[in-house]
This record gives C-alpha cells, sequence and structure tokens, in this order.
C-alpha cells in the first residue's frame, strides 16, 4: 500500500501505511501559517481490503467543530465523488473504506484543480459575450484571471463576482461552473436580461497559489486574502491588491463573493450589515435577493446564518463589507457546506460539485428579481 499527495491540490503526510487497519495520517498546515483542514490523497494497493485512514491531528485542526457528523468524499476516477463512512472521536478523523480498485483519492471535499481551472477559462472564453484579461501575477507566479461578460455600456451596472478566496473551499468554484454556464447560455431568457442591464466581471479563483499548493486558506505565503481588503500589497496578497485596483476602476453596484463554511450544515448568505454606512435600502435589497434564492432554490435557507455585528462594527477588512462601505452597494458573501443540507440532505453524495453548480446557475433569478434596484 501507499499514500501519496503530490499533486495538484494534495495535501496529507504519511506516518503509517504497513496495516490496511492502521493507516496514520497527518494534515499539513498551509505554508507560513497555522491553518489546516484540507486534505486530498490517493491510496494504492489496498484494493478489497478494509481499511482504517486516521487523520491523526484532525482534533487541532483550525475548524475541529466541522468534523462532527462530517463524511470525508472519495472517488475512484476523480469525476464522481461519494461520501463515506467517517467518525471523529475528538482528537481523531477516521475514514472507514474498503476500495473496490488498486487506486483511489479522499478529500475533504471534491477538488477542484488548476488544470479545470485553465479549462473553465477556456470554455468560457469560447462565448462571443467574453473577454479575458490577466490582472496581474500571484507570488508563485499564477495568472490572475478575470474574465469579463456582456459589454461595458453607459448605463449598464457592474456586477462582480469572486470565489474562493479561501482555496480549500473548492465548493466555490464548483459554483462557478454553474453560475458561467448559465451566464453564457444564449437560449437562457434572465442571462439574456440580466445582460442587458448588467456588465459582470468575474474571477473565478482568487487563490490560485494555495490551491495548487493544497491549502485551507492562505495563498502561497499564508495569507488571508479575506481580511486584506482594507489594505493589500503586492508583497504579501497581490491577488486582492490586483482585484481592488480594477474594482476602483470600474465601480461596483453588486458584489458576491463565495465561500465555503467548515462547520454550518446550510446554504447561507452574510450581508453588509454593521458598516457605518448601512441603510434600509441595503437591507430591503438584502432581503429581496435572499427571498428570491429561497423562492428558486430549495437548497437555500433565511432563517439561519447571516450574523450581523452592532452599528459600525463590521469587519471592513474582510471583501463583503469593504465593497460595501466602499462603494454603497449590495456586498454578500455566500457560504456553502462541506458536508451537507440539514432541511435537503442527499445520502449517497452530501454537499456535491452538482448541487454547488445548480444554486450557482440559481443565483441569477435572485439577482434577476433586484437587479432594477441597485442604483
Amino acid at each position: 500500500m501507499k499514500i501519496s499527495s503530490s499533486f495538484d491540490g494534495g495535501n496529507i503526510a504519511c506516518l503509517a501505511c504497513e496495516d490496511s487497519t492502521d493507516i496514520r495520517l497527518e494534515i499539513q498546515k498551509d505554508n507560513g501559517a497555522e491553518y489546516y483542514q484540507w486534505f486530498y490523497f490517493r491510496l494504492t494497493g489496498a484494493a478489497g481490503q478494509a481499511c482504517e485512514l486516521k487523520l491523526t491531528n484532525a482534533g487541532a485542526s483550525s475548524y475541529a467543530d466541522g468534523w462532527r457528523d462530517y463524511r470525508a468524499v472519495a472517488s475512484v476516477d476523480r469525476e464522481t465523488w461519494f461520501r463515506v463512512e467517517t467518525d471523529y472521536d475528538g482528537k481523531t478523523l477516521t475514514i472507514h473504506h474498503t476500495p473496490a480498485a488498486d487506486s483511489i483519492y479522499f478529500a475533504y471535499f471534491a477538488p477542484y484543480s488548476m488544470e479545470r481551472h485553465a479549462d473553465l477559462i477556456a470554455d468560457a472564453q469560447g462565448s462571443a459575450r467574453v473577454r479575458l484579461s490577466v490582472l496581474g501575477s500571484t507570488l508563485d507566479g499564477q495568472d490572475m484571471d478575470l474574465l469579463r461578460i456582456g459589454d461595458d455600456d453607459a448605463g449598464k451596472k457592474t456586477c462582480w463576482i469572486i470565489a474562493r478566496q479561501h482555496c480549500g473551499e473548492t465548493m466555490a468554484e464548483w459554483w462557478m461552473e454553474g453560475f458561467l454556464a448559465r451566464l453564457l447560455d444564449e437560449d437562457d431568457p434572465v442571462s439574456r436580461e440580466l445582460l442587458g442591464k448588467a456588465v459582470f466581471y468575474v474571477v473565478p479563483n482568487m487563490n490560485p497559489d494555495g490551491s495548487r499548493r493544497g491549502h485551507l486558506r492562505g495563498n502561497a505565503i499564508g495569507t488571508d486574502l479575506n481580511r486584506q481588503w482594507l489594505d493589500p500589497s503586492l508583497d504579501k496578497s497581490p491577488e486582492v491588491f490586483l482585484v481592488r485596483n480594477k474594482m476602483r476602476e470600474t465601480g461596483v453596484d453588486f458584489c458576491l463573493d463565495v465561500h465555503g463554511d467548515e462547520v454550518r450544515h446550510f446554504n447561507f448568505l452574510i450581508g453588509p450589515g454593521g458598516i457605518p454606512s448601512w441603510s434600509d435600502r441595503l437591507g430591503d435589497l438584502l432581503q429581496g435577493y435572499k427571498n428570491a434564492l429561497k423562492q428558486v432554490s430549495p437548497d437555500f435557507q433565511i432563517e439561519r446564518g447571516d450574523w450581523s455585528p452592532a452599528p459600525g462594527k463590521a469587519n471592513t477588512r474582510m471583501c463583503g463589507k469593504y465593497i460595501a462601505e466602499s462603494f454603497g452597494c449590495l456586498s454578500m458573501t455566500l457560504e456553502m457546506p462541506f458536508n451537507d443540507t440539514l432541511e435537503t440532505p442527499h445520502a449517497a453524495e452530501g454537499w456535491s460539485p452538482e448541487r454547488s453548480r445548480k444554486l450557482g446557475g440559481a443565483n441569477l433569478d435572485a439577482l434577476y428579481a433586484i437587479i432594477d434596484r441597485l442604483r
């Protein structure tokens, strides 16, 4: 038997792999930071053997509460990911599985590789609606891809959609696949009407370096990009620096920042509550968006999740709050679960790439419901 993770997005250290019932592993920390929770590795040579894969340092991970009732995902072909029996004793996370094949992959959530990101960009630019630009480079020298969708005509609203500031939250880029597929569908009437009213600027992956390195949150040097929006720099957080400069050039009338939540088992939106310039207008737009999204997607709920701080106490170092305060617009953070939804569970897959895609597409309906009131 062999454990390996030396591939795009991989993360694990193998401590012991001689006994299939006592495979001991450790999740590795983000480079330059203390964050860790993301894992992704390959097991070979164990077909037909009952395996117990023990992540021995899970109890000290960044979001240890997220392991309760959690099930890891596995795949033989790296296309179809299914949930496997998993238990947590407060210290060790143990995956129980008997592989049917000689090679099987296990992960925290279905991975989204930089190779797939390249395919997503290539597919998108095949549309006449899309112009691709590269804002600059990451610390590892990767491109910061930006898609402009629609014509930037006078009078149109400017909508920014970004995802995966925290690279281990891979559901965010699966969400992007669904969002882009629908926005670029020339036969979709909602997409057609939205593009008549707005131009979209889309960053499918805000953290390419962390994605390739197999990090949970940080970029190449461990910077949490979603705490850099007040004062980003090229030497510490070029990803935010480059995107924020472009936002200042284009203006922002709407922003959605897409994430995953390690602990909570539901989809929810965090609005701009608590910013100094909070107003009834922003509150009405936020509620209108939430109500519309719930109407079109039963996987979304509005009863839990938006814990707004007291007036003036919002953390404007975070993207959603910073954008709302700086541009006076509706700016939100969308969170999806790593495990499953409480109200609409799926026994085999839990929350999954396909369900993320579907929710991505549904957000166009929610935006359409409020587009005329953005400004």
